[in-house]
Order: structure tokens, then C-alpha cells, then sequence
């Protein structure tokens, strides 16, 4: 084997973790634009609907798909509502209030709750010096973002930039949850927990929305929907698996560091949104903290 030949499926790897980072930051510029128009529970539905039927279509019964619904319907449910259901529609209402970069950045805190989570409720993956750095790294950058939201009257309203960070909560309990489907074909996992997430939402869309009253999305909306459910929610999950099973969770986990300054770039150009000096500073040490805690960075005591 050539040194070319050997150098390749790392170039191809950065490629997809990049490609990764654009469809994921782009999820929170499409929901931007379609959430001004269509409300978002509605908007959560047809995402994870779409996303899902097309993954159905895309396996077409392959990989025992049918049977292994069947038969872990209950924990594709759970997931369903921890991993997509809940924190989606949480971002949603949040992001009636922020912009797409700001909601990217709070969001980006999820590993600091996966780590914090996963060592109260597994035995195998507790705190280290770096990952109690990195949290506290990560936290301060949250603290940041947050404070000028509790005193000043001008900013967005604290219960939209909470909401993302409850979003990331939920996010860090579904990535410990999700060891149990280690057994399972990954694209098999994702599709059970976008069929469950979908068809839960179907009545909470009803019930809350009565989508039958609402005015046709434009255009533009509905090009936003179609973009977030195809491509940042069916082809990302795609992506994504596939990275976990070339190179690993560790590297897959990186795409967290690319999914806000993807999020701030759509937003600046396409939606005018900027950033002051302290949501970059909460950026910075939110990243300074994610990389502390994939071991980009060594902590010495």
C-alpha cells in the first residue's frame, strides 16, 4: 500500500466530519427561516416525518429493519423523545427568539452534560482531571452567554436561551442512553427513533398547532423544511453513523467544534445576524472546553 493510498481515507475523513458540520450547522440556519412561518411543533413533525420516511426509503426493509422495530419499539420511543422529539422542539422555540448562531453555540454545550451524565450513570466512562477542566471551561462559556440575558432588558429573553441548553440536556441523556443499541445496524437506530419521534409528535402537532388552520408556507419556508429534514436530519444521521464506524465515536464527536461557526457563517450571510464580543467569548471557551475534553489538549495536574 502506497503512503497516497494510506493518506486518502483521512482526507476523506475530514471531509465528512466538515460536510457533518455544515448539514448540522445548517439545521439551526434552516429552522430560523422556517420558524418564522410555521409554528414549531408543526415544524419539528415535518422534519422528523420526512427525515424518516426517507430513511425508510433509503434501507427499503434491508438489515432486518421491520423486525428490530418490532421488537425494540420501547427504546427507540425513549430515544425518540430524548434525542429528537423533546430537544428539537425545545431549539425551535428558543430560535423564535435567538438567531441560528447564538442557538448553535448553546447547544454546543452537549458533551459537557454527556460526560457529566455519563459519570453519575455508568461505571465506565467517569470524570478525569481533563474532562473537569473541560467542563468548567465549557460552563464559564455558558455563564458568559447567559449572564448579560438575566440583567439586561434589551437581549433576548432568558427563557430562549435557556431553552437550547435544556435542548443539550436532553442530548447528553440520549448519547448515554444510546450504549443499548450498540448491537444494532446504525442506520436500523436511526430510523426507529425518527418513526418513533415522528409519530409521537403527530398528535401534539394536531392538538397544538390544528396545522389545518395554518397558511401554506412560502417558498422559502418550505424549501428550509425540506433542507432541514432531508439533509441536516436524514443525511446527516447517515454521515454521521458512518463516521462512528470508520473512525470512532471520539472523532465523530468533533463535529460539535464545527457545528456553531458553521451556524454564524450561514446566519451572517443570508440572515444579517451578528455576534458581539460576548457570545464569542462564550464561543471560544466553549470550544477551548471540547477540546479539553476530546484530548486535543493535554491537562497536566
Amino acid at each position: 500500500m502506497t503512503a497516497a493510498s494510506q493518506a486518502r481515507p483521512a482526507v476523506t475523513e475530514w471531509l465528512l466530519l466538515f460536510l457533518l458540520g455544515l448539514l448540522w450547522g445548517g439545521s439551526f440556519f434552516f429552522a430560523r427561516i422556517a420558524v418564522a412561518e410555521v409554528p414549531p411543533f408543526t415544524l419539528v413533525f415535518f422534519r422528523l416525518f420526512l427525515a424518516a420516511l426517507a430513511l425508510h426509503i433509503y434501507l427499503r426493509g434491508r438489515m432486518a429493519l421491520y423486525p428490530l422495530l418490532a421488537q425494540h419499539w420501547r427504546s427507540f420511543a425513549l430515544m425518540g423523545l430524548i434525542n429528537n422529539a423533546l430537544p428539537h422542539t425545545l431549539i425551535f422555540f428558543g430560535q423564535t427568539q435567538i438567531g441560528a448562531g447564538l442557538a448553535a453555540i448553546l447547544n454546543a454545550t452537549t458533551p459537557i452534560f454527556t460526560v457529566l451524565i455519563a459519570h453519575r450513570f455508568t461505571d465506565d466512562e467517569k470524570l478525569t482531571t481533563a474532562k473537569i477542566v473541560g467542563c468548567l471551561l465549557g460552563l464559564a462559556g455558558t455563564a458568559v452567554l447567559i449572564g448579560p440575558g438575566v440583567f439586561t432588558s434589551t437581549s433576548a429573553p432568558l427563557w430562549a436561551l435557556l431553552l437550547p441548553l435544556c435542548a443539550a440536556l436532553s442530548y447528553g441523556f440520549a448519547g448515554t442512553y444510546a450504549k443499548r443499541f450498540r448491537g444494532l445496524p446504525a442506520p436500523v437506530t436511526a430510523t426507529g427513533q425518527l418513526t418513533a419521534s415522528s409519530t409521537m409528535m403527530l398528535p401534539v402537532m394536531l392538538i397544538a398547532d390544528r396545522p389545518w388552520t395554518l397558511a401554506f408556507p412560502s417558498p422559502t419556508a418550505a424549501a428550509a423544511i425540506l433542507a432541514l429534514a432531508l439533509l441536516s436530519t436524514a443525511l446527516g444521521y447517515l454521515l454521521y453513523f458512518r463516521i462512528i464506524a470508520v473512525s470512532g465515536a471520539t472523532y465523530a464527536s468533533l463535529v460539535t467544534l464545527l457545528v456553531p461557526p458553521s451556524a454564524i457563517l450561514l446566519g451572517a450571510i443570508f440572515l444579517g445576524e451578528r455576534l458581539g464580543f460576548g457570545e464569542l467569548t462564550g464561543m471560544a471557551l466553549i470550544g477551548l472546553g471540547l477540546l479539553v475534553l476530546n484530548g486535543m489538549l493535554t491537562i497536566r495536574r
